[in-house]
């Protein structure tokens, strides 16, 4: 029996959409997961700066940095998932099509909001 390919896989997942096994961010990944560690160490950092009993508006600057960044980390992840997964789904068309853009409109609202 042939292997289908990763993109050619849909997995059930718990939200009950349909996905590609391959996200959109998979050629990616390491730099994803790169700044996901460096934003990580900002917030530890912000852990140390309470420790260290600094001053008020310093902690706040660093607060408003993490937050900079990990609003920038996605909107790359929704770049890449536009041009992975929306646009492979309207390529494919039908319902998907309808399905993966009012997913990705949800998920800008939800990143405005914010």
């Amino acid at each position: 029996m042939p292997k289908k390919s990763p993109a050619a896989v849909d997995e059930a997942h718990s939200d009950g959409h349909a996905h590609h096994a391959a996200p959109g961010y998979a050629e990616s990944k390491q730099a994803q997961l790169t700044r996901l560690r460096r934003i990580e160490g900002q917030v530890r950092g912000l852990q140390r700066l309470i420790e260290s009993d600094t001053y008020c508006i310093d902690v706040l600057t660093q607060v408003s940095a993490a937050g900079k960044a990990l609003d920038s980390f996605a909107l790359a992840l929704l770049d890449e998932h536009l041009s992975h997964c929306v646009s492979q789904a309207i390529a494919a068309g039908g319902s998907e099509a309808d399905e993966k853009l009012a997913e990705a409109s949800a998920a800008i609202k939800r990143l405005v909001k914010n």
